[in-house]
């Protein structure tokens, strides 16, 4: 499961950090001579737009006017992807620990239980930061989209001026970050599970979990054990008890009496 957050984390991250994008204007002045039919402007992560400008001609034989994007979005984009490098880096930290110090992790459930809570953490902050960027990245397009922008040369406000887009941004690298965003939230919502389980405290809750440290209480005496009951054969007869004294010895004819009530009593009579 590590494995696959590993890989997730690196798609959710780089998707967002490495994107570079770009549209194209054109302003066609009723003077010719003045327009700019390519006009470039570049942006890319972290998304301050209000640094991002660029010059557009004002078709009154001026010099060009500079001119900035509207927006900062810096603080969704750079949380998202703070999330996902720190995801990645304890991810990686994961495996290394299940793949070399495994008996360690299990020992008293402790390495679990610490585990568990990360996860749960890590999955709620890939929760607020997915929604956050999912946001961000609605503003962004709309603060990038060329008919917006166009609205904030002072030429394309005359009529007798022709403004118009060129090249539309490609924003499908940005929305497969987000998407990557919510996968990773379902994959780290789901590890919680697997998590849970090694930690022990569904066996405690079921109350079948006892600490390795513990030993279990011994009976306080064999009454209590079971070995206490009355035995069957030490009853009020006494059990198997020859009385001797009363049922064996020669009585005076010199017989051997009362221990064999129907034998002879004694040789003597036999003959």
């Amino acid at each position: 499961a590590m494995l696959v957050l590993f890989i997730f984390a690196i798609f959710a991250f780089s998707t967002c950090g490495s994107y570079s994008g770009m549209f194209k204007l054109s302003v066609e002045c009723k003077n010719r001579e003045e327009s700019n039919l390519a006009i470039e402007v570049q942006f890319d992560y972290p998304f301050r737009l209000h640094q991002v400008y660029f010059d557009a001609p004002t078709c009154k034989g001026e010099n060009e006017e500079r001119l900035f994007l509207v927006g900062d979005y810096s603080s969704s984009a750079e949380f998202f992807v703070t999330i996902g490098v720190f995801s990645f880096l304890y991810s990686m930290a994961a495996l290394s620990v299940y793949c070399f110090i495994l008996e360690k992790y299990r020992e008293n459930n402790k390495g679990a239980q610490i585990d568990f809570v990360v996860t749960a953490v890590f999955a709620f902050m890939w929760l607020v930061s997915s929604c956050a960027w999912a946001k961000g990245l609605s503003d962004v397009k709309t603060a990038t989209d060329p008919e917006r922008v166009i609205t904030l040369i002072s030429a394309c406000d005359e009529p007798e001026n022709r403004c118009r887009e060129v090249y539309d941004p490609k924003v499908s690298g940005l929305n497969t970050s987000v998407a990557f965003g919510f996968i990773n939230l379902i994959l780290w919502v789901g590890n919680l599970w697997f998590v849970f389980k090694e930690t022990g405290w569904m066996a405690a809750f079921a109350g079948t979990y006892v600490p390795s440290q513990e030993k279990q209480p011994a009976p306080d005496s064999f009454g209590q054990g079971g070995y206490g009951q009355q035995d069957p054969y030490a009853g009020s007869q006494g059990g198997y008890q020859p009385e001797y004294g009363q049922q064996g010895g020669y009585n005076e004819d010199g017989g051997y009496s009362q221990g064999y009530e129907q034998q002879p009593t004694s040789y003597s009579n036999q003959m």
